[in-house]
């Protein structure tokens, strides 16, 4: 399709990640495997991470998520989504070798857009430099978050301070060994208009006030960046570090998710392709009942299903990113949501039937199966459950009729 012609930066681009794949990030799958297991904290940071990132940087592979010439290669975002693909292919490896990973992608973006110049320097250019890590903390355990609107932690004006005090969880990425600060988004004027109410800022881990209580399992794995729960118990915050203003936290979580989406669901579509290649290979190399189980009609269905599937997710989603370059996020709002919704249910069906195709041995951790599943089941509620976004694209098509 003419539209999405892959520019030849990007192409080349492209190319050398696939080579680092290859040469460097598959083969470092099993040391990695090896290097958590022995140190025996789920939250370690195993050396293979440093050697990859070093070696990414060295191949110019770094930052490509971000849109702005002098932070990366200024990538568009139909740019960068076939990138993401690939780095979906090794979930916990790709991104945070060549500096893509969330959350702090999306930090990254929020501090080069509304950020002070000491913001940046003290916090930007370090996450650029890929030397420390950050969290979003926005998800509380006593409201329905789905509705950011809902968000209860006070941020109560003390002079030249604010002070915070209330309870999150879900703050991705929090418990990860090189995490020093949070950006949070909490209630500084619950009288405004609803979304005027909230502010976001920025917030040392280790500020006086705030302990992180546990680091959440997901689906019985503790994920290595880990989804702490945090408690902030009167943390003084200076006013200086309020991100853009008071009352313009809703609009800084709406600039923020836009880009996040295409970046999550590229990568589920790279985990499709993956657990359909693994699907192929076992049922290619296993028999029953003297027959390859490739041979079965209904193997061979899901694997044709699969392939469409992928490609019609593939084609929704370089749709959204060019309507994100060419039009605006604002414009491009159903087709967001659309893929939001789209990509992680593709992808659990394709990994679903890897699954059943690998038999028993799908549902451990000798195949990379089982845990792919349980991180891309946590995309249906990760940045807005299904149900929200369905309902704004309903909105959006009721609209045409009123």
């Amino acid at each position: 399709m003419q539209l999405f012609d892959v520019s030849e930066r990007a192409e080349r681009y492209r190319a050398d990640l696939l080579a680092f794949m290859d040469e460097h990030v598959y083969p470092a799958e099993s040391v990695y495997e090896e290097q958590m297991h022995k140190s025996g904290d789920p939250h370690f940071q195993p050396p293979i991470i440093e050697e990859l990132k070093t070696e990414a940087r060295r191949r110019g592979l770094w930052n490509l998520f971000h849109p702005h010439p002098e932070w990366g290669p200024g990538l568009t975002n139909l740019e960068y989504a076939p990138l993401a693909e690939i780095m979906g292919r090794s979930l916990h490896l790709a991104s945070e070798a060549t500096n893509c990973a969330a959350p702090d992608t999306g930090n990254m973006e929020v501090l080069t857009l509304f950020g002070t110049e000491a913001h940046k320097e003290k916090y930007l250019r370090p996450l650029l430099d890929g030397t420390i890590r950050s969290a979003f903390a926005m998800t509380e355990p006593a409201v329905a978050s789905s509705d950011a609107t809902n968000i209860e932690l006070s941020m109560t004006r003390d002079g030249d301070d604010y002070v915070l005090n209330g309870r999150k969880w879900f703050a991705s990425n929090a418990m990860h060994k090189n995490c020093t600060v949070l950006i949070v988004m909490g209630k500084t004027d619950p009288n405004a208009p609803a979304h005027r109410q909230q502010s976001m800022m920025v917030v040392p881990i280790d500020a006086p006030g705030i302990t992180v209580l546990r680091s959440l399992p997901v689906f019985g794995y503790m994920d290595r960046e880990g989804h702490a729960e945090i408690d902030f118990d009167n943390v003084r915050v200076p006013a200086a570090d309020v991100l853009a203003g008071e009352g313009e936290g809703f609009a800084i979580s709406q600039a923020r998710l836009g880009p996040g989406r295409i970046h999550h669901c590229m990568r589920a579509i790279g985990v499709a392709e993956r657990a359909l290649e693994l699907l192929c290979r076992r049922a290619e190399s296993r028999t029953t009942f003297g027959s390859p189980l490739s041979e079965r009609a209904n193997i061979q269905d899901w694997i044709a299903e699969a392939r469409i599937e992928i490609e019609q997710t593939r084609l929704l989603t370089l749709k959204a990113a060019w309507m994100m370059d060419t039009v605006g996020n604002k414009a491009a709002r159903t087709e967001i949501a659309a893929i939001k919704v789209a990509a992680p249910a593709m992808a659990l069906k394709v990994l679903d039937r890897a699954i059943q195709v690998h038999g028993g041995a799908g549902v451990t951790d000798d195949f990379p199966l089982a845990r792919a599943w349980a991180d891309v089941r946590t995309l249906r509620l990760a940045d807005g459950p299904d149900e929200v976004h369905k309902r704004a694209i309903a909105q959006q098509e009721l609209r045409k009729y009123r």
